[in-house]
């Protein structure tokens, strides 16, 4: 069972699955700090190249199964056009409102 977007618990975290959830790249890129950076599977990708083709070109969705950390790691199951559908770990790095740091891969 999924946790409605609307009740995560970090503000900065809720507003990035609903920007990726609703193909709003103009949102994401404003929840990220300049500089913020990513990995995928633990190898670090260049986090414009990686969103644009994981999330918005491949209508990328995420529905959140758990979340710890005070709402900064969330389980996912996450599915787009490219890979279908698979069980994801995401953790973020907050400061100041921003994202300065994603990671996700395989959970």
């Amino acid at each position: 069972m999924s946790i409605q977007v609307n009740r995560l618990a970090d503000p900065t975290v809720r507003a990035f699955v609903t920007a990726v959830n609703s193909h709003d790249k103009a949102a994401f890129d404003a929840l990220l700090a300049p500089g913020a950076t990513m990995s995928d599977d633990g190898t670090d990708r260049d986090v414009a190249d990686w969103a644009d083709r994981e999330i918005f070109s491949s209508n990328g969705h995420m529905d959140v199964e758990s979340e710890a950390d005070s709402g900064r790691v969330l389980t996912v199951s996450y599915r787009n056009d490219a890979w279908g559908e698979m069980r994801t770990k995401w953790h973020f790095t907050v400061d100041d409102g921003k994202v300065t740091r994603f990671e996700t891969g395989q959970a």
